[in-house]
């Protein structure tokens, strides 16, 4: 036997083995899920965006398609009805209405929510399990229960037919689900960080704005996204106390359009569908930024 045939099998004898438990599932083949919950979940998706295309399409469509042919696609394509809409003056008004409120609730929320998030997190003091608990609690409490008290407060306070009636008691349902998704996020953030900012001589805001907001980024943006959606889409409290048509927000716009354009399905439908589309836009993009905010939320 020469040296290179002994030295040869010598190394193939004495080369490392990749490990079994790796190998064995590089080599195993992927297994994907029942078939039946493939088939729930697409039953759900559809049941969800089956009327939102509805909707869609019904608006490049004519009033005797919708009659004659209800499920069926547009033929032809009418874009008409969408043209009409925004041209409409009203709408326009609406949608600045529907931005004005939807910005200036996002932006309490988000700041005194941070506040309130960053004392209960980062600070001992008496009574804080109960403030805590009290938002906690604020989730069990939607806006429709308190309606008639809410509206009897915002009237005492002259606020009624008045944009500011509708952003003051939006931040106030908006903080409970800020303050629950951002106190873990805050209470991750070692304490090292704090004392080696406050050895540098920074001070306790100085901290909050270089540290803490950055630090906490994706649950400020994921309660952004949700405090802008929900108030973009909230009908009941603009309903009483919006009473002037130039003060009305988008969804009770979608009301008025439709008590007056009762026998125009298909432009009902154009306006609908304008309506819906900037949060369900403003949405769809962030829609990641949501799962990796709540996620970091439970994390925390």
């Amino acid at each position: 036997m020469s040296a290179t045939t002994a030295t040869s099998r010598m190394s193939s004898t004495t080369r490392p083995k990749p490990p079994a438990g790796r190998r064995g599932k590089r080599d195993r083949p992927q297994k994907w899920g029942s078939p039946v919950t493939y088939f729930v979940a697409l039953l759900f998706v559809g049941v969800c965006v089956a009327p939102v295309l509805f909707i869609v399409l019904g608006g490049f469509r004519t009033n005797a398609q919708i009659t004659t042919e209800p499920a069926a696609l547009p033929s032809p394509w009418v874009v008409g009805n969408y043209l009409d809409v925004l041209k409409s003056t009203m709408f326009w008004g609406q949608f600045a209405n529907s931005l004005v409120v939807a910005i200036a609730s996002t932006v309490g929320i988000v700041v005194l929510g941070l506040m309130v998030s960053f004392v209960i997190a980062r600070y001992d003091f008496k009574l804080k399990g109960a403030m805590y608990s009290l938002f906690a609690a604020g989730l069990m409490f939607p806006m429709v229960v308190a309606i008639t008290p809410l509206y009897l407060v915002i009237k005492d306070l002259g606020l009624v037919d008045n944009l500011l009636g509708v952003i003051i008691p939006q931040i106030a349902f908006g903080l409970p689900v800020t303050v629950i998704i951002l106190v873990p996020f805050l209470r991750a953030i070692p304490n090292e960080i704090e004392e080696a900012a406050a050895i540098d001589g920074t001070s306790r805001l100085g901290f909050f704005f270089r540290m803490v907001v950055p630090l906490s980024l994706p649950g400020v943006v994921t309660v952004g996204i949700l405090g802008f959606v929900g108030s973009w889409n909230n009908y009941i409290l603009p309903l009483y106390i919006l009473n002037s048509q130039a003060n009305h927000t988008l969804p009770l716009g979608v009301q008025v359009f439709s008590s007056q354009y009762s026998t125009d399905t298909a432009k009902v439908l154009a306006f609908t569908s304008l309506a819906m589309l900037p949060a369900l836009i403003f949405f769809s993009v962030f829609e990641k930024r949501i799962v990796g905010g709540l996620t970091g939320a439970v994390k925390g």
